[in-house]
């Protein structure tokens, strides 16, 4: 038998400024720390080859930054150029070194994720096979919960009409933002969502790292009462010791990680216990490639997952995930894409189109501001 083996001919990124409907605010925005998010900016990466075969991936920066993963990208981009697509674990360790000089972690790792994952999703296209299943899936359909209509910017009216349409729509899980100035304030909040709700539906909380070490052991104490399936970034991200102290002295469950942009910061996080739940996002820590190793101690120490955003990409890593698993559902990408998932019974169900089972909408061309194309020759 004879080993063909293709080579990437082509690689485009693409810069994408999506507008969101309405000004987005969290408890970051309340405590003056950043302004309201008005758009999500995204690094789109689409590798063909000699073959014909596409793989498509992207990366995404919320607020300021965006530019700048894009503009490494762009740098980077021809370092694959005349590769053969199947080797992700080395091309991931060249992209990264190829712009070492920036750093392993942050900006740098975000702008190999875009490409990252579109090998991951080359190679899964190319064995004709959903992502999740060439990973080795563990389950057809992940538990899913709402985000998107929880936020502080939304008076609690509206979280509470956002969370009786969720079950309609297939969504099992309501999550709701907290961290105002005022504990009170947040207090009424989860009381009311949580009374709306029943006690049968899972509901969780975001602080997005807003308290103190005292103030998350103080609300979270008093939180125990409402049965969060967990408390989400109670503190600084980095802190790993304070999050482990908090997630021993409390019964509600503690999630965290999704700021972390690389494997080695989730590796701190998870040996010192610092939670119930870890929340790695694939494009922050680079790609799909960093993200298995995350996956790979959290099983190994008998951790929950819940990946932050970009379900498009973390529905398959979950359902490949041995442990509980959860995926977060977000409707803000929806327009990027023609395709939508799933979501019956509480759970959002793995396509069964090959690789991530995405192609871009006529609408990210669109909103496309800038586009570069480096090829063979």
């Amino acid at each position: 038998m004879t080993l063909t083996t293709d080579r990437i001919a082509t690689v485009s990124v693409s810069f994408v400024r999506l507008p969101l409907p309405e000004p987005i605010s969290d408890a970051k925005v309340l405590t003056g720390r950043q302004r309201p998010l008005v758009e999500v900016a995204l690094v789109f990466a689409r590798i063909v080859t000699e073959a014909g075969l596409t793989g498509l991936g992207f990366g995404y920066a919320k607020r300021a930054g965006g530019p700048g993963p894009y503009a490494h990208a762009r740098e980077i981009a021809p370092e694959l150029i005349g590769e053969d697509p199947s080797d992700t674990g080395r091309l991931w360790r060249k992209l990264v070194w190829a712009g070492a000089s920036m750093g392993r972690s942050g900006l740098a790792v975000q702008a190999v994720a875009a490409f990252d994952i579109a090998l991951w999703d080359l190679k899964a296209r190319r064995a004709g096979l959903p992502l999740a299943k060439l990973l080795g899936a563990h389950r057809s359909a992940v538990p899913c919960y709402d985000t998107s209509g929880g936020f502080l910017s939304m008076p609690v009216e509206q979280v509470l009409e956002n969370a009786d349409t969720a079950p309609a729509r297939g969504i099992g899980g309501i999550k709701i933002k907290v961290g105002q100035p005022d504990a009170a304030a947040d207090l009424r909040r989860v009381e009311t969502v949580r009374g709306h709700l029943g006690d049968g539906v899972p509901m969780m909380v975001d602080a997005n790292q807003q308290w103190g070490r005292a103030t998350a052991r103080r609300i979270g104490r008093t939180l125990e009462r409402f049965q969060l399936a967990w408390i989400e970034e109670p503190l600084d991200a980095y802190d790993a010791e304070g999050h482990a102290a908090l997630a021993a002295s409390l019964d509600t469950p503690v999630a965290t990680g999704e700021m972390l942009t690389g494997a080695e910061e989730h590796t701190r996080l998870i040996e010192t216990g610092a939670a119930d739940f870890v929340q790695p996002d694939a494009p922050r820590v680079g790609g799909i490639t960093p993200f298995l190793r995350v996956m790979a101690l959290a099983d190994h120490k008998g951790l929950s997952l819940a990946p932050h955003f970009a379900m498009e990409v973390h529905l398959h890593l979950a359902a490949a995930y041995p442990g509980t698993a959860w995926v977060e559902h977000f409707d803000w990408l929806e327009p990027l894409f023609q395709e939508r998932l799933e979501l019956r019974d509480g759970r959002m169900r793995v396509p069964d189109r090959p690789g991530l089972g995405i192609s871009l909408s006529d609408r990210a061309m669109a909103w496309t501001v800038d586009r570069c194309e480096v090829s063979a020759g």
